[in-house]
This record gives C-alpha cells, structure tokens and sequence, in this order.
C-alpha cells in the first residue's frame, strides 16, 4: 500500500474576519498548516503530502514547507476556487503507485497520528473512511426559524478529517461530480452519491477545524497541552 495526504489549504480566511489564510495564522510562532502538516509527516503510514494552497500564497506555503525540515516528499500545488477543485486537481499529481489517498482539512492541526493511520488502514480494507464523532447536542431541524423536527441523536455524528479512499474510487466519484455539476460538502458525500459504504473510525473532539476566531483560543490551549505531553 502507498497512501499519499492531500491537504486541502486553499481556503480563504472570511469567517476569521482577516484578509489572510486562516491555515497561515500563527500559534506559537509557528503557522497552523505546518502543524498539521507534521502529523502527517510523524505517520509512518504515510508516503507523501500534497498541499492545495491559495493561488496568492503558494510561493510562501512552499517556502515555509521547504524551510520546515520535513523528513518525507512535500508538494505543494494550486489550488482551485472550492476545496472540491483543490483537492481534484490534487488527486491528478497523485503518482500512479499511490492506492489509498487521504484528504485532510489544513485548519485541523491537533489530529492524532493514530486516528490518521486508523482511518487510512480502515480506506484500505473498506475502500472508503472518514473520522466522525458522535453528536452530543440535541439536534433540531428547522423550517423558517421554526423547528420541524427534533433529530434522533444516536443516528448522527460529525464528520472530520481525513477522509481516506482508495485512489479509484475518489477519482470515479470526482469524475461523477464533474459531470452532474455537482458540488458536495466533503469528499465522503462525493462518493456516497455512487452509492458506496463509507465507514465510520472515532475520532477525536480535539481535532477541531480552526475557523473562527474564538477557535483560536481553544488552539492555543491545546497545543500548549500537546507540547507538555510530549
């Protein structure tokens, strides 16, 4: 098996309120992507990243990766307007001996290297994975800010990243969506329009997607518990 992570870092920073890249925001002198890049690079199951980054921050993302030290093949390439196009432009620099792709959010520095290696063995076996948790929440569903329908909680849960499939399978469900004019939320909803299983791995409620500012407070909190971990 030879498993490739494509880092979706093409967004913008709107719901940060700044004009920069939210995965280009700094914690501790560091930017978040380099964070989460270096879970990856830590996964011995992992070959190689690719990193879809902003039209406008590409020559800066390669730098900062060039300057990091990272120990396996890092690229990094263009993006496209949606993360779908980012991360199927990704998938087109795949090298044809990669079999088990995994696209992960830039913005989700605190994933564990053992729920990325789960959820990539999992893709291998199944052919298609995502991390998830359970929602804790009592879920409503609405209707011009009136509620329809109370949710039943034990059938839901949050989707994270990454999301891992076997090369063939994201490539055909891409191809898919190209070709309806199809625009999904997630990799996993491309492929469950064909009609395939995706499997479900736990993840972690500290594998937050930093999108806002108050996200950032949690982040510094759970780097600084990170770090003493270690």
């Amino acid at each position: 098996m030879k498993v490739t992570a494509i880092i979706a870092a093409a967004g913008a920073g709107r719901r940060m309120k700044a004009d920069r890249p939210k995965q280009l925001f700094v914690l501790n002198n560091t930017p978040i992507l380099i964070y989460t890049i270096r879970k990856f690079d830590a996964c011995r199951i992992i070959d190689s990243v690719i990193v879809a980054a902003p039209r406008e921050s590409v020559e800066e993302i390669r730098a900062l990766v060039n300057a990091a030290g990272f120990s396996k093949p890092i690229s990094v390439i263009q993006g496209g307007e949606h993360r779908q196009d980012s991360v199927s432009t990704a998938v087109g620099h795949l090298d044809p001996s990669v079999t088990v792709v995994a696209v992960h959010d830039a913005v989700r520095p605190f994933v564990s290297v053992e729920e990325i290696e789960a959820v990539v063995q999992k893709a291998a076996k199944t052919g298609a994975a995502i991390l998830a948790v359970p929602i804790v929440d009592t879920v409503k569903q609405v209707e011009k800010d009136v509620v329809d329908a109370t949710l039943a909680r034990e059938h839901l849960v949050l989707a994270q990243t990454p999301q891992a499939f076997r090369v063939e399978i994201l490539r055909e469900a891409f191809e898919r969506a190209r070709k309806d004019e199809y625009f999904g939320t997630d990799e996993s909803s491309l492929v469950e329009r064909m009609g395939r299983s995706v499997s479900i791995v736990r993840g972690s409620e500290r594998n937050i997607k930093i999108t806002r500012p108050s996200d950032l407070v949690l982040a510094r909190v759970l780097l600084e518990e990170e770090q003493a971990s270690k």
